[in-house]
């Protein structure tokens, strides 16, 4: 998309986020020739609703578009579930006295002008990592969610009616925006129970401000993260007596304050329309080639410069760090003189479990990317404090 045709896109956001109708210079502007594109990536970011919306707001949604039309009712239905499902567990955790601090979207959207706007694909809870085993004994034997697995930082379940949680014991996230771990390990003791409650506990707003760049910067890392983040982050930065000194003295002491003031000035650009630089753009084209969760290509041209080189990046797809692999074969926490027969164990599933192409996939995109390219990510990397 050119610039004039992405203004006109998050103008749009804007509209449907806010309430309040593109003007008539903005209006003017549109072409129905436009929707496909912007259909398109408003489904790989997960906002398709607020396309439809903002189209709607302003009778810009052709009348033979049904199913655009619908995606907002599916918005309003998905957040539905996922609220009673969120609600419900909160009751769980609260009545069997196990501390908890609900992250992610389902404290966010209570900023939302309609909190259906902010749309999630799981539910994301923290408890202290003593508690895991005894929370998901809980939850699996009498509460019938059912056991997917347990990663590097949290515990995935099912509820009986499929919607996803995942249990967190650490914010702290496989290896990615590590100089935030400091930061982040104070969680609890800079949370206070809520209102009314005795084991449910709410970050203090610099925390979860925090937490949300740190989690943005995580997926950045690892190929981009959406524009969903940075309509919450434009959120955030504008909600009333939010002290902004508290919230930068953590960025700056977690090292992410300047990945914050260029995910800022992104998110500024787009929703209130400040003008561009070079740096914005390069934020920008990586983020809007992506999806949710960006892309292959975006991760493998950013993890080669943060592993130091081709090489580098070719020998951390062979061997994954103990600290990582030990969450794949569990038996490794107790005996990690185990470690290089699970290596070879993990190549042979790679072999014969169909992952193999895809991983050549990847070692090629690696190798082709060319000296002029690596040395521009490296760039844009220190640019953006990454």
């Amino acid at each position: 998309m050119d610039h004039r045709t992405i203004q006109l896109y998050f103008a749009l956001l804007r509209s449907a986020i806010c309430g309040v109708k593109l003007t008539d210079v903005e209006k003017a502007q549109f072409s129905e020739e436009q929707l496909p594109e912007w259909i398109s990536i408003s489904r790989r970011h997960d906002i398709i609703h607020l396309l439809a919306l903002g189209l709607q707001k302003n009778s810009l949604i052709p009348q033979n578009d049904i199913e655009t039309k619908r995606s907002i009712l599916k918005a309003v239905y998905r957040y539905e579930q996922l609220n009673y499902e969120f609600e419900g567990l909160c009751e769980v955790l609260e009545s069997s006295k196990i501390p908890f601090i609900p992250l992610k979207g389902s404290v966010i959207r209570k900023y939302y002008r309609e909190p259906w706007m902010r749309t999630s694909c799981d539910i994301d809870i923290l408890v202290h990592k003593e508690d895991t085993e005894k929370t998901t004994s809980l939850l699996v034997n009498s509460c019938g969610y059912v056991y997917n697995g347990k990663g590097s930082h949290d515990i995935s379940l099912f509820t009986p009616n499929k919607k996803h949680i995942e249990l967190h014991y650490d914010l702290v996230e496989d290896g990615l925006a590590n100089a935030s771990s400091e930061v982040l390990k104070l969680v609890w003791e800079t949370a206070s129970t809520r209102e009314g409650y005795g084991y449910w506990f709410e970050m203090p707003d610099e925390m979860f401000y925090f937490y949300h760049i740190a989690h943005m910067a995580k997926h950045f890392e690892n190929g981009g993260c959406g524009i969903r983040p940075f309509i919450d982050l434009w959120i955030l930065d504008d909600i009333e007596g939010a002290d902004q000194c508290k919230r930068d003295q953590l960025l700056n002491q977690g090292d992410l304050l300047k990945f914050a003031e260029a995910a800022r000035k992104l998110s500024r650009i787009w929703f209130d329309g400040n003008a561009p630089d070079a740096i914005s753009q390069q934020m920008e084209n990586y983020i809007l080639r992506g999806g949710v969760y960006g892309s292959a290509e975006n991760r493998i041209t950013v993890q080669q410069q943060k592993k130091g080189g081709r090489l580098k990046y070719a020998l951390s797809k062979i061997f994954i760090p103990y600290d990582i692999i030990k969450f794949h074969y569990p038996i490794l926490q107790k005996h990690r003189w185990l470690t290089p027969i699970m290596e070879v164990r993990r190549w042979s599933k790679l072999a014969f479990c169909g992952h193999a192409k895809r991983t050549m996939r990847e070692l090629k995109y690696n190798s082709n990317i060319t000296d002029s390219e690596a040395a521009a990510t490296q760039e844009f990397l220190k640019n953006i404090g990454l």
